[in-house]
């Protein structure tokens, strides 16, 4: 079977990473998350011009590594943006993998607000109310063959998002 690159992209606080984190149990495949490679960076004093740019290289190249042998990958980054997506196709260009998109959101903004105030409080390091906010007029509209999930609908997405990757 072809090897699939499923990418989540989605705002802070959305849900991306809880489903993310269950589709690479599910499948099974390793889990890439751009934030925690941007952490470990800014932990290190790693300070780039760009913030975020080297954060998606690495998981990009770990991404390649994993393809490369013939594994499923998930990416789980924010993906705002057509320059950070456009990383996606190139690598399953390169590796033959079946690329999959998976855009979460969760519609429910009072909801919305809520996980991302309790992930905040929670740990610090995860961006406040104000700082999604301000990601939210950066987010460009994604174009393109993809899964859109809203987390604050009723039901469990899981099954429905791996019937679409799978196909």
């Amino acid at each position: 079977m072809t090897p699939r690159l499923v990418v989540f992209a989605g705002l802070p606080g959305v849900g991306k990473s809880t489903l993310a984190a269950r589709v690479g149990t599910a499948l099974p495949a390793p889990v890439l998350a751009v934030d925690t490679i941007d952490r470990v960076l800014r932990a290190h004093e790693l300070v780039e011009p760009r913030p975020g740019v080297a954060a998606y290289g690495v998981v990009s190249a770990l991404a390649e590594a994993q393809l490369g042998m013939g594994l499923n990958v998930v990416i789980d980054a924010v993906n705002p943006v057509a320059a950070a997506r456009a990383t996606w196709p190139v690598l399953c260009e390169r590796t033959g993998a079946a690329l999959r998109i998976v855009e979460v959101w969760c519609a429910d903004m009072a909801e919305h607000r809520r996980r991302v105030e309790a992930r905040h409080a929670a740990a610090p390091v995860n961006p406040n109310w104000e700082q999604v906010v301000l990601r939210m007029a950066e987010y460009e509209p994604y174009v393109g063959r993809r899964l859109v999930v809203d987390t604050s609908a009723p039901g469990d997405p899981l099954e429905g998002a791996l019937s679409w990757i799978r196909d």
